[in-house]
């Protein structure tokens, strides 16, 4: 490999190394070795040091042993004379860059120096339950970069990463050559649905910088999170990479070659350095090169070619000037694609007709008032959707019709009626398949740039942005996207699709209640479908690309822990796709209708994860319980003391009885492993009647994270009335009133909770 980028990364590496250590120095003596260091709301300490060392590390006394560490990472600097530069020598300086970035930021945490200040600045995103006119949500601070990705946010984004509409993310460090090649290169990251981590500068200058000044959203709803505009910050992009390992990898702290081989054959990432390529920014690439993500530089250096590390090359030079292309934007679009190519991500874009961006990372945009050109639904009007399949020779594919005037005479930031109508038809379509399919309106529509889809059925609202209707988006564009999409997505399934989009009065009224009448056949046709009432289980090994041993069981009384899969969506699955990751069990004899035990399940656990698990219970905690991957909606965990369980949201970072955070919690119920007592789950799996039926059901929940309580009250009410006790709900504390096993005893029998009569659990 070259002299000059061993020279320079090991360089880089001892200037950082040396930095560290003065200011963990400089810390201990002002703060002291007890003082607190903990990246906020993860259960994996710092991280990187964690995953690479093996060492927890939980005040700055702990730091001292991890920077002895990372010093005997360190080499010389090559001599010009008899020397011949060797990569392992590269790779160990990488990796202690790595280290002690991880320790600086570490320390500034202690110092309030993190998450970057950026005044004037705010994130977009992060909080599910927030109006889009109150200022929406934010995963940081107003004023603040992001900072280190927390332990929630990765769990949330894991159903994306693990089936494909997150293909793998790439790690920017620099400013682009100008702000328009800025915006053009993350448009076209999330074109492809590439999670983009942003951070580093060129003489000051960062591409955070030019994007904040060009007005792109920023934050986990776009998959573009600034971490800061140094190139230290950078490492929190390799964290998250630790921690992906960690989480849906069943990897443990200290087990360094097993997370640097997960990352390298199951995460896609890579790095693309814009700009001047310094000392430490070689030192850092190193480091990044430990996980088999090569760099990519848009100025001239000497490359890396492959030497087995990486997949493919290892660093490559690509000078933005000399790309061919017709224009600047033209050469950011090629950038990309070269980078993809490096690294092998598999990406999949469907090609849909609309005057906007479109891709699955602009999912959770929101438009707010001020920016909203025209909504539908909401307070002010009515609007629904209706997918329904009819016979073939009743359709025209691909006939998308406006019916009624447009929003064209509606004033700015108004609001008026729409109903969508669509018909499917196709040879391997059943009825079953209707509200699968209806339910990706909510997806499909929602990821077009400047449009914001919420809810669906008779309570969707839709709201259109000012500057997506200046770029000529219309009402005939939302047909568009589903013919596109529904072709592109459900083939397999799907021969034809028209879409009628209704606005005239009459016609709306007349649909909604044919719409109506349709929701009201699939919640009773649901009802009746119940475990016993089918002869088939599916299972659902998306995850095994990050999980290789988890396997879910879905039936129709248990979803998937996800939350994401239902029995209807694994059996529509398996028509798209007969290969692929949801396959019909055939339940074969019952062994124990109580606890969930079929000769089908438990066959199919055996092998579906590969030996490591040999029974599953579907309806018990307590024992054999189903395995989970890490990207679970609540944690289901037993509190001995109580009688009882506590179930705890993603979203909830408070403390709980168990003395643990979801975070730490998540740890133990994750990675394929089958712990009794401890189980990931769907949040909807709650209201089920084959909810831990097997241990007491639902009257065994004595905690409950107030979260669920507050999004899912009616569906809550109504269990607490098919459990013949009406007040149950209010008997169930929450973190507001119990975060510790004695706070939550006094609840208990301070509200007579049932769980204190019922018979032991274990």
């Amino acid at each position: 490999m070259s002299r000059y980028i061993a020279s320079r990364a090991i360089r880089g590496a001892n200037a950082l190394v040396t930095e560290a250590e003065l200011m963990l120095k400089k810390a201990l003596a002002e703060k002291g070795p007890e003082t607190p260091v903990a990246f906020p709301n993860t259960a994996y300490y710092l991280p990187l040091i964690n995953g690479m060392t093996g060492i927890e590390v939980e005040n700055l006394g702990q730091l001292e042993p991890v920077m002895k560490h990372a010093k005997q990472l360190l080499h010389p600097v090559p001599s010009k004379n008899n020397w011949t530069p060797y990569l392992g020598e590269t790779l160990d300086s990488g990796m202690a860059t790595l280290i002690a970035a991880e320790t600086i930021e570490a320390i500034r945490f202690v110092y309030d120096l993190q998450p970057e200040p950026m005044p004037g600045f705010s994130l977009a995103g992060g909080t599910a339950f927030t109006s889009p006119d109150n200022g929406g949500g934010g995963n940081g601070t107003d004023g603040h970069l992001n900072g280190p990705i927390d332990d929630i946010q990765l769990r949330s984004w894991g159903i994306q990463l693990v089936d494909g509409r997150m293909p793998g993310f790439a790690a920017i460090v620099g400013a682009a050559k100008s702000n328009e090649v800025a915006v053009k290169l993350v448009r076209e990251l999330q074109r492809r649905n590439i999670l983009t981590f942003l951070s580093g500068n060129v003489n000051g200058r960062s591409i955070i910088h030019q994007l904040i000044e060009e007005g792109v959203e920023l934050g986990y709803d776009t998959y573009t999170v600034p971490f800061g505009t140094d190139t230290l910050s950078a490492i929190y992009a390799l964290g998250f990479a630790v921690r992906s390992a960690l989480t849906f990898g069943g990897l443990k702290g200290g087990m360094a070659r097993d997370i640097l081989l997960y990352n390298k054959n199951r995460v896609f990432a890579f790095v693309l350095a814009l700009g001047e390529v310094d000392d430490l920014k070689y030192a850092a690439a190193a480091g990044a090169i430990n996980f088999g993500f090569p760099v990519i530089a848009d100025t001239v250096i000497p490359e890396i070619l492959p030497t087995g590390v990486t997949t493919y090359e290892h660093v490559v030079s690509m000078p933005f000037n000399e790309i061919e292309a017709k224009d600047d934007l033209e050469r950011a679009e090629r950038l990309v694609q070269k980078c993809i190519e490096i690294r092998g991500v598999k990406v999949k874009v469907a090609d849909v007709p609309v005057p906007v961006p479109y891709g699955s990372a602009f999912e959770g945009e929101v438009v707010r008032k001020a920016d909203m050109r025209i909504e539908f639904g909401g307070k002010y009007s009515r609007c629904f959707e209706y997918l329904h399949m009819v016979p073939l020779e009743d359709i025209v594919d691909g006939n998308v019709q406006v019916i009624g005037p447009t929003f064209d005479e509606i004033p700015e930031q108004g609001s008026m009626d729409v109903g969508i109508v669509v018909k499917v038809a196709g040879r391997q379509m059943q009825e079953d398949f209707e509200p699968v399919l209806e339910r990706q309106i909510h997806y499909f529509i929602n990821g077009a740039s400047g449009i914001q889809h919420i809810g669906q059925r008779d309570i969707a609202w839709i709201r259109i942005s000012t500057g997506a209707a200046d770029k000529g988006f219309n009402l005939e564009h939302f047909g568009k996207i589903l013919h596109a999409r529904y072709h592109s997505d459900f083939g397999a399934i799907v021969d034809k699709v028209e879409v009628t989009i209704f606005t005239e009065p009459d016609q709306i009224q007349a649909w909604l209640e044919k719409a109506r009448q349709a929701y009201d056949f699939r919640n009773k046709r649901l009802a009746d479908l119940t475990d016993s009432s089918v002869d088939e289980f599916y299972s659902c090994t998306l995850c095994q690309s990050f999980a290789p041993n988890h396997v879910c069981v879905v039936s129709p009384e248990r979803l998937g822990l996800c939350g994401a899969y239902n029995w209807l969506d694994c059996k529509a699955s398996f028509s798209i796709n007969p290969t692929g990751p949801n396959q019909p069990i055939k339940l074969g004899k019952l062994v124990d209708g109580d606890k969930g035990y079929w000769t089908g399940t438990n066959d199919y656990a055996k092998v579906g994860s590969h030996g490591v698990v040999e029974e599953v219970a579907m309806y018990s905690i307590m024992e054999n319980p189903m395995t989970a991957c890490g990207c679970f909606e609540c944690i289901v965990m037993l509190i001995p003391e109580s009688n009882g369980v506590m179930v705890v949201s993603r979203e909830d970072t408070s403390m709980t009885p168990a003395g643990m955070t979801f975070s730490t919690l998540a740890g133990i119920a994750g990675g394929g492993l089958q712990t009794p007592g401890v189980m990931g789950v769907g949040k909807f799996y709650l209201i089920s009647p084959k909810f831990i039926s097997a241990d007491g059901g639902f009257k065994r929940v004595v905690w409950m994270s107030s979260v669920l309580k507050e999004t899912m009250a009616d569906e809550l009410r109504a269990v607490a009335e098919r459990e013949g006790d009406p007040d149950l709900i209010t008997k169930i504390a929450d973190e507001r009133n119990a975060t510790s096993v004695d706070e939550l005893l006094a609840w208990m029998e301070e509200n007579n909770h049932p769980a204190l009569v019922m018979d032991p659990i274990f």
